[in-house]
């Protein structure tokens, strides 16, 4: 302890320049959204890095898991092409059956968190593969989430699992629409909340993507009413999901580019590029 001590009162000059020093670049970040951005994007690179590495280490030792899975998914994919009937009662993600508007690419969870309130993933794909913010980010399950920040190799999502996420979603059966949201409680339940009291709100009844936003597909599973309750003005219900995905175990994704944002988005901003 008393050499720790020493070595403080011989460096006391240095330490306070670096104390000084980092805590002005915190403030030139966190004041400037240039700075901020190339910040996030440089950590990105750098966790990016060690990440991968790490992901690819553990897919070597998850071989046999993985071919299991993927022998399941042929399956899978085989009962649909030879008994289309097969699909009807079965909650899975089919990226033929959306309009050619929506363009898939593949990507791998590096890492992922889901025991916080803002919860992110990171995923192996950026700017390079055409990866943008504000793309929606889905498994074959489901929704995880929307592309927040990206870098040249790297991008993060802001999971579904983040008290910051809004997402339209509606009841499947009869397009009563309102927000998903996460209460920050549990990590295998969200809230879908303003769909109002006249709607039919069964126990069991699924939740999908509303296409009410130029993210996701109208259609995408979300999960499956576990419970419901008024709110405080007793007009709309309060809604337990509990959801498709288990997202303390997402490895294999799909972002979603809708090719037509642009368009949608000077008609709906025909301000904006004048």
């Amino acid at each position: 302890m008393q050499q720790i001590i020493n070595f403080i009162i011989r460096n006391k000059t240095f330490l306070l320049f670096l104390l000084l020093f980092s805590i002005s670049l915190s403030f030139t970040i966190q004041s400037h959204s240039y700075h901020k951005s190339k910040f996030i994007n440089s950590a990105n690179f750098l966790t990016g890095g060690i990440y991968n590495y790490v992901s690819n280490v553990n897919r070597y030792f998850s071989l046999k898991k993985q071919n299991d899975i993927l022998a399941q998914e042929n399956n899978r994919l085989k009962s649909i092409l030879f008994n289309s009937k097969s699909t009807k009662n079965q909650n899975y993600i089919d990226s033929l059956s959306f309009s050619h508007t929506y363009k898939f690419t593949s990507g791998i969870v590096l890492k992922n968190s889901y025991s916080s309130s803002k919860n992110t993933l990171l995923l192996n794909k950026g700017s390079l593969d055409s990866i943008k913010e504000d793309f929606g980010v889905i498994s074959t399950k489901g929704i995880v989430g929307i592309i927040d920040h990206t870098s040249k190799h790297y991008a993060t999502v802001l999971s579904i699992l983040n008290t910051s996420s809004k997402i339209s979603a509606q009841l499947k059966k009869t397009n009563h629409f309102g927000t998903l949201t996460w209460n920050g409680i549990s990590p295998y339940y969200t809230q879908l909340l303003d769909i109002p009291k006249i709607a039919p709100v069964k126990v069991g009844d699924t939740i999908v993507s509303s296409g009410r936003s130029s993210i996701f597909p109208k259609g995408i599973p979300v999960g499956t009413i576990h419970d419901f309750k008024l709110d405080a003005a007793e007009n709309y219900y309060e809604i337990n999901v509990k959801l498709f995905n288990d997202m303390t175990n997402i490895e294999y994704v799909y972002v979603i580019e809708n090719t037509d944002i642009q368009e949608i988005t000077n008609l709906l901003n025909p301000n904006k590029n004048e």
